[in-house]
């Protein structure tokens, strides 16, 4: 989600507290580490989603306004990201191949499928787009009339592939603090809306991707003005069953972790790998966040 101008204020408040904040969280496992993640070129900032290759060595993010970043990155012995290089940077585009407008960049959720193909929600319109590679004009997706009726800047901001190809994906808000969070379901051509998301605190949605183990895990962030962030991940079977919390951080301890990666490391377990969106603000970064989880 693009933040409102408040939140550059609030977070230059809150940034002392995440970088001087304890490694530890209720509820990890264990606390990898954080990779502040740097590039010159003006298009690089406001990272919403992530997607990590399956041992961790290369991946794809993507900006709320519409860029894709690929590229390497080079583990120490513990699993810790050390450095990031060859990246390539690639603007997206709309359906007529030209590269999308200010109206239609607000790119929020990125799963990509096996076989490269790239899937992309958006907030404002609520719509999914297809990719079939990061150059490639766009295909949108079937829009069902709940999209359209989604609150514009807090519609689709997470997106996710099951194992067998659907797509799941959910908007920030709900409509109502008491309403859970409707998941809607693309497969066979058509969108349908199977199970709900409930409502657990100040937290919303943020980013979501299928783990490993075939569970859904769903990043959410909770924003307390200048305290900072805190964020959440929960899991839950393809078919909404569970709820399980599996990663709790301490309000302030990051920033807005707004991507989500869940993959299987050296050692066999879990991996959580997240990306801070500094909203395009010289005084924030954009973090790589890492944890490992028990199954």
């Amino acid at each position: 989600m693009r933040r409102r101008s408040q939140l550059g204020l609030a977070a230059l408040a809150a940034l002392g507290l995440a970088l001087h904040a304890s490694a530890g969280a209720p509820g990890a496992q264990a606390y990898v580490a954080s990779y502040d993640w740097r590039e010159a070129d003006p298009a690089f900032g406001g990272m919403s989603a992530i997607e990590m290759n399956d041992d961790g060595t290369t991946f794809t993010a993507m900006s709320d306004r519409g860029t894709l970043f690929q590229g390497r990155i080079t583990r120490g012995d513990t699993g810790e990201i050390r450095r990031i290089t060859d990246v390539t940077i690639h603007p997206l585009h709309g359906q007529d191949g030209q590269l999308l407008t200010t109206a239609f960049d607000d790119t929020e959720g990125l799963a990509i499928a096996p076989d490269g193909t790239l899937f992309v929600s958006q907030e404002g319109p609520a719509r999914v787009l297809r990719y079939d590679g990061p150059d490639a004009a766009a295909t949108v997706l079937p829009i069902p009339r709940e999209f359209a009726a989604m609150q514009k800047n807090a519609s689709l901001e997470a997106l996710a592939i099951a194992p067998d190809g659907a797509l799941f994906t959910l908007p920030e808000r709900s409509g109502e603090v008491t309403r859970p969070f409707p998941v809607f379901r693309f497969a066979n051509h058509g969108w349908t809306q199977p199970f709900t998301i409930p409502r657990d605190g100040d937290y919303l949605p943020a980013g979501a991707d299928f783990g490993p183990d075939g569970m859904l895990y769903i990043l959410e962030r909770n924003f307390q003005g200048i305290t900072g962030f805190q964020s959440r991940v929960r899991r839950f079977t393809e078919t909404g069953e569970g709820g399980e919390t599996v990663l709790e951080t301490y309000l302030g301890q990051h920033g807005n972790l707004e991507g989500l990666s869940v993959w299987r490391d050296a050692t066999g377990a879990i991996r959580l790998t997240m990306v801070s969106d500094d909203n395009y603000r010289f005084f924030l970064r954009t973090t790589l966040v890492e944890y490992t989880i028990a199954d």
